[in-house]
């Protein structure tokens, strides 16, 4: 399927749209609910990655296949080596197959899990015998996914004796460290997190719990760009909180210097309105804490005519693609000149954007989110549109919704 957007984006005054629950949350309440079934979650994802999750989750032996779903896959690795009775394969597709997996592989392996790669060493897929995990200390390489330390902390409170994390070199994506530790703690679990080190305490049962998920702030940040790249306009979005556990929460503070300004309501629903500050030729921002952002924030100032310079991006290399290579790529084709190294990119200010450009997505969703706010400015098209499903599947209904026009074609 095909996206075809073009301008002019004309959006209504207070348009208000309501996006999907957080799937960081919507994931990390999954694997606590499969061990504290007196947990109940409301507003849970209808990502794509969120159901591979539940259908993963309802069973204990066979092959389980992910597809895509990085985080089903970090996961699942950690709560079926915890699990008595588990004994599954644990695959995935072809791009799943080549992200490694090997550190958090290691690291179960010092609890006592059995864990037996099938292929190439170091990489899924993986024969997994669940048993009971006794010893309770480890040392993780944190620089490398946060997926992993967070997929060891949600299935600590049910190991006999908890677990104890010391944390080695820089910690990426620190923040979905601390979004787990939260709900940990909203969830009545003992759990710290000081200096470089995790401990998260047994608790064989917890009181009653109901969550409600937060919308998604990785998916808002497509519609910050979008304001970001009109000429004045305003709109509104439900369920969004102003002390929210979600790294992308920044985007309130990153866009600001982007054009956008953040309004909060007491219903938590969160105002964008474009805002008539001037624009630098060039911007600078670390992302080490929310590197999902990278591609909007790209993307947002080449429309913008601007030069910026990323930082922290250690962990795109890693993703469904590798994002660095793809956005060099995909941008230089609208025009833009770009620099990449192995954690960071560079994009000069633009001279030109190119129009009638069909972006390739790589079987990644946020490429295919991240470009098409640059409808508003020129004819865009996006290749394999459909793969927004995979974190959030009424993104093309949405787009058109707010007054963006958008064909779908090749169904």
């Amino acid at each position: 399927m095909k996206a075809i957007l073009k301008p002019p984006f004309t959006p209504e005054e207070n348009t208000l749209i309501t996006i999907g629950g957080s799937k960081s949350e919507s994931n990390r309440l999954l694997i606590l609910q499969a061990r504290y079934p007196n947990i109940t979650i409301e507003n849970l994802s209808d990502s794509d990655d969120s159901k591979v999750l539940i259908d993963g989750l309802k069973v204990s032996g066979g092959t389980v296949d992910v597809g895509h779903a990085g985080t089903a896959m970090r996961f699942l690795t950690a709560y079926f080596s915890s699990l008595e009775e588990a004994e599954v394969v644990l695959t995935g597709s072809s791009r799943m197959q080549e992200r490694p997996i090997g550190i958090l592989v290691d690291t179960l392996r010092q609890l006592g899990a059995e864990i037996e790669y099938l292929k190439t060493a170091g990489y899924p897929p993986l024969k997994i015998k669940g048993k009971s995990l006794n010893k309770n200390k480890v040392k993780i390489d944190a620089s490398v996914s946060s997926q992993f330390i967070s997929a060891l902390m949600l299935i600590a409170p049910k190991l006999p004796h908890g677990i104890q994390i010391e944390l080695d070199g820089e910690v990426a994506s620190q923040p979905y460290i601390e979004m787990t530790l939260g709900l940990l703690q909203k969830a009545g679990i003992e759990a710290h997190f000081k200096n470089n080190e995790i401990v998260v305490y047994p608790a064989p049962e917890i009181p009653n719990a109901t969550f409600y998920v937060e919308s998604d702030w990785s998916s808002l940040s497509y519609f910050y760009s979008l304001i970001a790249l009109s000429e004045g306009a305003k709109l509104r979005c439900n369920y969004f909180r102003e002390d929210s556990l979600q790294g992308d929460r920044d985007l309130a503070f990153l866009y600001e210097g982007l054009g956008v300004s953040t309004f909060f309501e007491a219903d938590n629903t969160v105002i964008l309105r474009k805002n008539n500050l001037p624009l630098p030729d060039e911007a600078f921002f670390d992302l080490s804490g929310s590197p999902d952002l990278a591609q909007t924030i790209a993307v947002t100032c080449f429309g913008l005519g601007m030069g910026c310079s990323l930082e922290g991006l250690q962990t795109l290399k890693i993703k469904e693609t590798d994002r660095l290579l793809a956005l060099k790529t995909e941008l230089e084709k609208l025009g833009a000149e770009v620099t990449i190294t192995e954690d960071s990119l560079h994009l000069e200010k633009a001279t030109e954007m190119k129009a009638g450009v069909a972006i390739n997505t790589y079987q990644d969703h946020r490429m295919a989110m991240a470009f098409a706010p640059l409808g508003a400015k020129i004819h865009i098209e996006i290749n394999d549109a459909e793969v927004v499903s995979k974190s959030y599947p009424d993104f093309w209904t949405d787009i058109k919704r707010v007054g963006l026009p958008c064909e779908l074609s090749g169904f």
